[in-house]
């Protein structure tokens, strides 16, 4: 049995392990309640609100049943489909579909080519797969080509895993992000360098990413080779470390024009003398010569 209510504003009373919650569902054109099969549909700029966050889209539909004793109405799934974008204090999150399981606790979140959430700050993390979110472990993670953006550097992996805090506010912040690639190659990208590692940790409290594990980071051909790498998102500049447990020390590859070359960019006041004639000059100028350097942290 389907009836279309003249009221387009519905209220869902959602019973937790911890506290009764409200969700509010409305709709620009019509909300239908399907007695039979326990679900409404609202359609047309659907709202779904509950507490700090909502999720709207072209289409909604919620599954519910009721509430041992019959003391109230459970909601199950929440399912959204259509420009799709949910709302928090600290970010929006934007996708084609919305599947809200309640029971597993879980909202998963797909877009096409990608799901994309951005922050107030003005940072973006798209994924081709999903991005899920657990709300009441305060925790996210995007899967599939991860991409994740601030106005200095780009970061590329597999995984990310977010996890949130409550802030003075009481509102959700994000405490650290844990990245991984199912190459163990994360890798980062701004105007001083790129840089790679086998995974990473990234810490907005301080700006900064750090990657483990045969990290490398290459500044303009000039390579350098360690441990691990810190590199702050604010300025850009990263730095190479060394496990001083294991012995080993950070080592690089670092290109350095030729001499010839160098003079002929340098005014010289004396006449030069002729160069010699030989295989290993002629060398020279055709190409830089690198030179490897072992460097002691």
């Amino acid at each position: 049995m389907r009836i279309t209510l003249t009221s387009l504003t519905l209220l869902f009373t959602l019973i937790t392990a911890a506290h009764a919650e409200n969700i509010h569902l409305t709709a620009d054109e019509r909300v239908e309640w399907y007695r039979t099969e326990q679900k409404m549909v609202a359609v047309g700029n659907a709202v779904a609100t509950k507490q700090d966050m909502n999720v709207r889209a072209d289409k909604m539909t919620a599954f519910y049943e009721q509430s041992q004793g019959n003391k109230g109405t459970d909601i199950k799934d929440v399912h959204a489909v259509g420009n799709v974008i949910m709302s928090s204090p600290s970010a929006k999150a934007y996708g084609d579909t919305l599947d809200y399981d309640l029971r597993k606790d879980e909202m998963i979140l797909r877009g096409t080519p990608v799901a994309k959430i951005v922050t107030t700050d003005n940072k973006t993390i798209t994924a081709t797969d999903n991005i899920t979110y657990y709300p009441s472990q305060d925790k996210a993670i995007a899967l599939g080509d991860v991409v994740a953006k601030d106005p200095e550097s780009t970061i590329y992996s597999n995984k990310m895993v977010s996890y949130f805090t409550k802030n003075d506010q009481g509102q959700s912040a994000l405490e650290k992000v844990e990245i991984y690639s199912d190459n163990k190659q994360v890798k980062i990208v701004n105007e001083q360098a790129v840089v790679t590692g086998e995974w990473g940790v990234y810490l907005p409290q301080i700006n900064k990413v750090r990657l483990y594990n045969n990290v490398v980071i290459n500044q303009d051909g000039n390579i350098l080779h360690g441990d691990y790498a810190e590199t702050d998102l604010k300025t850009g500049i990263s730095r190479v470390l060394s496990n001083k447990k294991n012995g080993k020390r950070v080592s690089g590859v670092f290109i350095e024009k030729d001499k010839e070359e160098k003079k002929a960019q340098t005014p010289q006041s004396a006449p030069q003398k002729p160069a010699e004639d030989t295989s290993l000059n002629q060398k020279s100028k055709a190409e830089p010569q690198s030179k490897t350097w072992n460097l002691k942290e």
